[in-house]
This record gives C-alpha cells, structure tokens and sequence, in this order.
C-alpha cells in the first residue's frame, strides 16, 4: 500500500507542475508496451502530474512525462530489457526505471544506457513512492 498523501508532499515541495489536460498516450498503452501492470502509486503521478526536471533532495531527477515514455523507452529500454520501463533519468548517463521483480512487485532502479544490461540495475527504491521519500531525505546511491 502506498501513502498517497506521501507522494503528494514531495511533489509539492519541489514545485511539480500538476497535469490540467488529458495526455494523448494512456497508461493501458504504456502497460501493452512493457507487458506488466504500473504500480499504483506511479499511475497516481502520470496521472496528476507533467514531465518534471529539478532536484529533489540533492539529486537532479528528469521524470518524463506520460506522453514521453513511450518514445523514450523506444530507444531500446522495453526491447533490452524486459519487465523494465524507464521512467526518466538523472540527466547524465542513466536511466532511471521501473523492474518488475520475480515476485511480481515493482522496484526502481537506476542503470547506464550505455549497454542497456539488467546486471547494471541498482535499486534506488522499493517503490515509487519509497524513491521519493529516498530522494527528498538526501539518499545517496553510490
């Protein structure tokens, strides 16, 4: 279960601009591409908030926007990499996404684009709304 309110908080915080139109791609789109259900607590940020590049914490984070995923994601990510969809990236040289784990939870990760392997895959967050918290509490990957 996610704390929705959670979510809400840090999206406020550092200024995320909310969704006031319809996005021309969907969610069941995105899930046909990747073959896996969107948890729910990013399905409530597709769906109330745009595309957002800013730091959160001390981190600069570009989560793409609904109508980006799928173009981004068409650079090799779904193909490569099954039960991953990238969800935005750091603004460097990784991506960062969300993993279907083996026992069907979702993860996200952060990973090069550069070689686009499973094996380079760190866990930045037990969910989604657990990678924010992380972010917004100053959690440092490496």
């Amino acid at each position: 279960m996610f704390n929705n309110g959670k979510i809400e908080e840090i999206l406020l915080k550092y200024n995320c601009p909310r969704r006031i139109n319809h996005s021309s791609t969907t969610i069941e789109q995105i899930e046909n591409l990747v073959k896996f259900k969107i948890p729910l607590d990013y399905k409530v940020y597709l769906q109330n908030y745009l595309g957002f590049e800013e730091f959160i914490g001390s981190k600069f984070m570009h989560l793409w926007d609904l109508d980006e995923i799928i173009e981004f994601n068409n650079y090799g990510i779904v193909e490569k990499l099954p039960n991953t969809l990238g969800i935005g990236s750091n603004a460097s040289s990784e991506f960062i996404a969300l993993e279907l784990t083996e026992d069907g939870n979702c993860r996200v990760v952060i990973s090069p684009f550069i070689g686009l392997d499973k094996q380079d895959h760190i866990e930045i967050g037990t969910s989604f709304t657990d990678f924010l918290v992380r972010l917004d509490n100053g959690q440092e990957w490496f």
